[in-house]
């Protein structure tokens, strides 16, 4: 299986910027030859010496329709690349890529130019979900001047929750968290989640387990019982609407209630629970676990899918 790094984002988004210096970083240095798939002409190129120097191949592909399995087999018997890097057209459904069974995606790196976020995400949004959804790393470069990029940060975590989110201006990275615009008392007891404030709790705890482990929440979920839990735990969680009204993920954490079994599938519950930070498979790590203290059935809210671009839900 031949790695290959794909690296996406609309058209001058700082793609090639990134992957020039990549490939000419020591680290990134091997001793087979590496393939370029180059999708779209943006403002700056590759030089040859830069190429030439580090053994890459490059190849031009120009319309989407020869971005295709066959066509990918063929520069590999043409080059016998070590592995593939591609520089994905912005414009290109995601969703449409196909790669030859012989290669692997390893890596997928989408960049975003912060300055234009706002246009992408309301003109754009189906085609910036794509790019970003099953991303490994998510780059905001460009963010000099603005300020709201806690906002950035939510409408992207809201898409794909396991991406690592990297913001950078001309100095460098910049240290972006939610603590101030988290809608809730941290304090509180029990903390009480509306619809938004719900999904702004599970974004926040994904990342930052700790700030509310030993914590009580109480929110109204839906509940879901997956066949493979244990009979004393059930997922209670709503609906995100994440680009568009037909793209909804549920949001919702593990939780343990030793009465589960007198739960329906999809009704609709108040939940108070402590919670807790445990090893989860789901997570391939430590995560939020919820450990009920009351669930009561109850009616389906007002608003009971999350849109995070309206805090006042």
């Amino acid at each position: 299986m031949k790695p290959v790094y794909i690296i996406n984002g609309f058209l001058d988004s700082g793609k090639t910027d990134f992957f020039r210096y990549t490939i000419g970083q020591p680290y990134f240095r091997t001793k087979g030859k590496t393939l370029l798939i180059v999708c779209e002409e943006g403002e700056n190129d590759y030089e040859e010496k830069l190429l030439k120097s580090t053994n890459t191949i490059l190849e031009k592909i120009e319309d989407e329709e020869d971005f295709n399995p066959d066509n990918l087999i063929a520069l590999d018997a043409k080059y016998n690349p070590e592995r593939i890097l591609v520089e994905y057209n912005g414009m290109w459904n995601y969703r449409n890529m196909r790669l030859p069974v012989m290669w692997k995606l390893e890596q997928q790196i989408t960049v975003i130019d912060a300055s234009n976020f706002e246009l992408y995400f309301s003109n754009m949004k189906s085609l910036l979900a794509e790019q970003i959804r099953n991303s490994d790393l998510i780059l905001f470069n460009r963010c000099d001047g603005i300020e709201d990029l806690a906002s950035f940060k939510r409408n992207v975590k809201a898409i794909n929750q396991k991406a690592d989110i990297i913001f950078e201006d001309q100095n460098g990275e910049v240290d972006v968290t939610l603590d101030e615009d988290l809608p809730f008392d941290l304090n509180a007891n029990p903390i009480d989640l509306n619809n938004y404030g719900y999904g702004m709790f599970y974004l926040d705890a994904l990342d930052h387990a700790d700030r509310y482990e030993g914590k009580t929440v109480r929110f109204k979920g839906m509940v879901l019982k997956p066949t493979e839990f244990p009979d004393n735990r059930f997922v209670p969680g709503r609906l995100a609407m994440t680009c568009c009204a037909e793209d909804m993920q549920f949001l919702g954490f593990a939780c343990e209630y030793d009465k589960t079994s007198e739960l329906e599938e999809k009704e609709w519950v108040l939940v108070t629970a402590k919670v807790t930070k445990q090893y989860v498979e789901e997570y391939q790590g430590e995560g939020p676990v919820l450990q009920a203290i009351s669930v009561e059935k109850t009616t389906e809210p007002n608003n009971p899918v999350i849109d995070f671009s309206n805090p006042e839900q």
